[in-house]
């Protein structure tokens, strides 16, 4: 960690969670970090999601840290809020989170005399909406991360359109010339929630249907030794398929290989994000979740998402919650064709 520059303003961001989250504080931060040069920001989440922060401003730092255990409990966060103000010398703090551990580390930032604000979570719209008690969507989470800086009085223009926007992709030696004429499909199967994953089954009869087109490149992604085995079944020997589990890469190869792709089929995942941080369209299947909680992918359009119109949707916000009926109906009666139809459509912008 650097010494703090006195001359400068430290503004503390905070967002300890899951990968899509994270990856949502981009189109927001990066802007952020531009229209306020004289600020530095120092971006404090776990050390898997600070790895993803590429072609990031010279004015942000990004710090990963393991919270389950250097940091652990009450006791651990204020080492942590200790160490973090000897190093930077804070003068605000972006609360991006707002569970108990991010109010736990800003709460010993509060009693210094460092200003917090901390991210509207709208739990009474959340609740109202999932118990179909109102149709209001939950307003943007990247909208709310924004007020965040804005309540801070700095500068927060809308302004993001991807990574490396005007420069060259990102090399990597696993991501391949793209051939003329060919189309590259990237697809996500999975999620964190059963509520949020199309059937197995189902999503091999899209990804067999997409390989027959002759001009197709599939690549399916996924990690972790269930997806791994699950993705090697769904590949098989098809010629123009490609499981991205078997092999070895990390974020700057996924962005070099978004990149060159036309469409990402995803779930409300993780995965969608990455996509919109590369300006790649996204097919998005939504179940247990809606757009409407509040997680669409940046700059992507609802046209685009595939959902079906049931009373009991959205049920979830976060998709954990069991299916009340047992069979997560939500995903299982979308037919693979319309799937496969929704993707080639979008693609050759029909």
């Amino acid at each position: 960690m650097a010494k703090s520059d006195p001359c400068r303003r430290n503004v503390l961001v905070v967002r300890l969670s899951a990968l899509g989250d994270v990856a949502m504080t981009i189109p927001v931060l990066y802007p952020v970090c531009r229209a306020n040069p004289d600020t530095r920001f120092i971006m404090l989440t776990k050390k898997w999601p600070a790895s993803m922060f590429h072609d990031r401003p010279d004015n942000l730092m990004v710090v990963g840290i393991d919270v389950k255990a250097e940091y652990k409990g009450v006791f651990g966060l204020m080492k942590l809020a200790s160490q973090l103000r000897r190093e930077y010398g804070f003068d605000a703090v972006a609360d991006l989170h707002n569970v108990l551990r991010a109010r736990i580390l800003s709460l010993f930032m509060w009693l210094h005399g460092i200003p917090v604000v901390h991210l509207d979570k709208q739990r009474a719209r959340r609740r109202a909406l999932i118990t179909h008690k109102s149709q209001d969507p939950v307003t943007p989470t990247i909208e709310r991360y924004r007020e965040v800086f804005l309540e801070l009085g700095l500068e927060a223009p809308d302004s993001f359109t991807r990574l490396y926007d005007g420069k060259p992709l990102p090399v990597s030696s696993i991501v391949l010339d793209k051939s003329p004429g060919e189309r590259w499909v990237a697809i996500s199967p999975f999620s964190a929630h059963a509520g949020k994953v199309y059937p197995l089954e189902q999503m091999t009869q899209v990804v067999e249907q997409l390989a027959q087109r002759e001009n197709y490149r599939i690549f399916l992604m996924g990690g972790g030794k269930d997806e791994k085995i699950a993705l090697r079944k769904m590949a098989g020997k098809k010629k123009h398929v490609i499981s991205m589990a078997e092999i070895k890469h990390g974020f700057i190869d996924e962005y070099a290989l978004l990149g060159k792709c036309d469409l990402m089929l995803t779930m409300d995942s993780a995965n969608m994000h990455l996509a919109s941080l590369m300006g790649l369209k996204a097919v998005t299947i939504w179940g247990a979740t809606a757009p409407a909680c509040g997680f669409q992918g940046f700059g992507q359009d609802s046209g685009d998402d595939i959902q079906l119109d049931m009373a009991c949707r959205p049920c979830s916000i976060y998709g954990e919650r069991e299916c009340r009926y047992g069979d997560y109906r939500c995903l299982k009666n979308i037919p693979p064709d319309v799937v496969v139809k929704r993707v080639i459509a979008t693609i050759e912008g029909k």
